[in-house]
């Protein structure tokens, strides 16, 4: 097309050699960008995970994890309650038992008394219905070989029999007042036959969030820490495999046919292309999980000066809401959250 003496070109967006389509005239200035940001982060889609550790009376700083603690039950009061005051969505509770009450089975996790349970009693009385209280649904934590559930006599995590536990766990954290149940287990059916324990029991309002892709990753390192694992061997029996993500579109089917309230992907970075799968094919919210080898990696550059700390925080949260999560499971929720506001 020819307009006076000059010539469109359409794939160049311009007129003879220079360009009349130009995209920066929307990233001049911060309130330019601000007002054109097609994605924003708010702090009541954060949520914070948070461990609470049995027999200590001071936090312990994990050392993997610059900033985060293991939380006495004081502690972990005074965390929710900040939490609510930077507007954070919700919290996950990890329970960290005493080593001596670890068990082959996991009883810790059943126990009322179990320091899970307690926390959660603890929180709730600390911020009511003002934070959405989760809680992880799983036997990793409370374990003395530090899986996902019970084994049979080959030394292999017997799936059926740990779904007997999970119920029991469920009902009994439910009873404790979490708002959200978190099976993180991996296990075939988990959703289904926590979701009928639940609701026979009495227990129809509380909601489940599954772990639809949860897989063995590398960047669980710190995590296990955070929960001073007892871990021998590894996941990938029951783990999702990194290779895969056709294999987490199945998984989604099965826990929505099953009542999942919610679904999540576990970790976010390295998954963002599930995340982004899994969100364009659900009407349900969806979580992702950035985990703690996510956050070690960031801390420790930003330590050496490798990087922007506070920019990259804001950039890795931003592509994870970008890739389709309506909920972000960070150790920097609080952080951010006041930033945010």
């Amino acid at each position: 097309m020819t307009i006076g003496k000059s010539t469109y070109d359409g794939a160049r967006g311009g007129y003879g050699d220079f360009p009349v389509v130009r995209p920066r005239r929307l990233r001049t200035t911060p309130a330019m960008r601000r007002m054109v940001a097609e994605h924003r982060l708010h702090p009541a889609e954060l949520i914070l995970p948070a461990f609470v550790r049995e027999g200590i009376t001071e936090p312990v700083a994990i050392s993997s994890m610059p900033g985060v603690y293991q939380h006495t039950r004081d502690t972990l009061r005074k965390a929710a309650a900040d939490a609510v005051a930077a507007g954070v969505g919700g919290i996950m509770l990890f329970g960290v038992p005493e080593d001596g009450k670890k068990d082959a089975v996991g009883s810790p996790g059943t126990d009322p008394e179990g320091i899970l349970q307690m926390a959660l009693r603890d929180v709730r009385a600390e911020v009511g219905d003002d934070l959405v209280v989760m809680s992880d649904l799983c036997l990793d934590e409370v374990t003395d070989h530090g899986h996902c559930g019970v084994l049979d006599e080959h030394g292999r995590v017997d799936n059926d029999a740990t779904l007997e536990r999970y119920a029991e766990m469920a009902c009994v954290q439910a009873e404790a007042g979490a708002h959200v149940l978190g099976p993180s287990g991996m296990m075939d059916g988990q959703i289904g036959f926590v979701r009928r324990a639940l609701d026979e029991a009495g227990h129809q309002d509380v909601s489940l969030l599954a772990y639809t892709a949860k897989y063995a990753s590398a960047f669980y390192g710190p995590f296990r820490e955070a929960v001073n694992s007892s871990l021998q061997g590894d996941r990938r029996t029951y783990q999702q495999d990194p290779a895969n993500a056709r294999e987490s579109m199945r998984e989604l089917e099965l826990d929505l046919a099953e009542g999942a309230d919610m679904v999540m992907v576990k970790p976010a970075m390295p998954y963002l292309d599930v995340l982004s799968r899994v969100a364009d094919a659900v009407d349900v919210p969806v979580a992702a999980y950035q985990i703690s080898g996510e956050y070690a990696m960031v801390e420790a550059a930003a330590e050496r000066g490798w990087i922007d700390r506070d920019a990259a925080i804001t950039e890795t949260l931003t592509g994870i809401k970008r890739a389709g999560a309506n909920m972000i499971l960070t150790y920097w929720a609080t952080e951010v959250a006041r930033r945010l506001s």
